[in-house]
């Protein structure tokens, strides 16, 4: 009773942060930019925090799904939602080929793995200049109406929060079926599931790319959000940021990735306006959170009122 109360709070807030927004300073545009990092989080939270699996290459779908987004609306096609359909396909058709040849390994070398794929999109994209724009990014597109409405920055953020709750709902739905459970099994214990005759490089594979296919449309709705596209949404730093917001948030708790970008988008915003060592800050947030906090900060929540 309590989770539901919790959730229809948060639902109400997020259905009324434009016009709670202006009174702490924030605006609609830094609304839509949490929702956007913090479902490419969720994404990578499905495969880190519920499947464990530690993925360094997760911005290469984010990134496909904002290239796709924005070549289709450049060259192909006026309607906003095909042009997103089509870059989140996109990115999630990367993730469903090539997470089975990342699964091959374990620990440390499938994160080599993917932190190699994701820098192979990255270059892709600088070199292949005459089609992505190369160093200086994708542009000259632009979101288009969607049903005869403008997406200004207002409008922009419920689509935006249409989709993050979609993806959210999506993402509940996995894991409390039988799917979402043998994706704990295999973190809590996957000898075990080895030895009752699981093919777990399956299972791990399917997690990969159901979370590919979440960041692939994060990385869609980013692009439409600021009417560009750039190889650093495919960069590994952009990974190492999703890391660090599952992190700060509570990489085993479903909301955690939304509580770390708030934080996150946050500080680089505002801290970025003061100094250019932003990053500073957000570093010593997250050593203290490490420190302090390693389950995150709805983790220690949850286990101080368990107390």
């Amino acid at each position: 009773m309590n989770n539901k109360i919790a959730v229809a709070a948060l639902g109400v807030l997020l259905l009324l942060a434009p016009f709670w927004l202006p009174y702490v300073g924030g605006y609609p545009d830094l609304a839509s930019r949490v929702l956007i990092y913090a479902l490419a989080a969720m994404g990578l939270n499905l495969l880190l925090g519920f499947t464990g699996g530690l993925s360094f290459g997760h911005a290469a779908y984010f990134g496909l799904g904002a290239y796709g987004t924005g070549l289709m609306l450049d060259n192909y096609t006026n309607n906003t939602l095909l042009a997103l359909l089509v870059g989140t396909l996109v990115g999630g058709a990367a993730a469903l080929l090539l997470g089975p040849l990342a699964v091959r390994r374990r620990g440390i070398y499938f994160s080599m793995i993917t932190i190699a794929i994701g820098q192979m999109f990255y270059f892709i994209a600088v070199r292949w200049n005459s089609f992505t724009g190369g160093e200086d990014g994708l542009t000259g597109f632009s979101r288009q109406p969607v049903f005869g409405y403008n997406l200004g920055a207002t409008r922009f953020y419920y689509f935006v929060l249409f989709f993050f709750a979609l993806g959210t709902l999506a993402l509940w739905i996995i894991l409390n079926s039988p799917l979402g459970h043998t994706f704990v099994a295999i973190r809590e214990n996957q000898k075990r599931l080895v030895f009752l005759g699981i093919r777990v490089e399956r299972y791990i594979a399917l997690s990969f790319a159901i979370s590919g296919l979440i960041c692939a449309l994060a990385g869609g709705l980013n692009a439409l959000l600021d009417n560009f596209a750039s190889p650093d949404d495919l960069r590994y730093t952009l990974s190492g940021n999703f890391l660090i917001i599952v992190v700060l948030g509570g990489m085993r708790n479903f909301w955690g990735p939304l509580a770390g970008a708030v934080i996150f988008v946050v500080v680089q915003n505002y801290v970025s306006n003061i100094t250019q060592n932003w990053m500073t800050v957000l570093g010593l947030i997250f050593i203290l959170s490490v420190m302090y906090f390693p389950l995150g900060l709805l983790g220690f929540f949850r286990r101080r009122s368990r107390a």
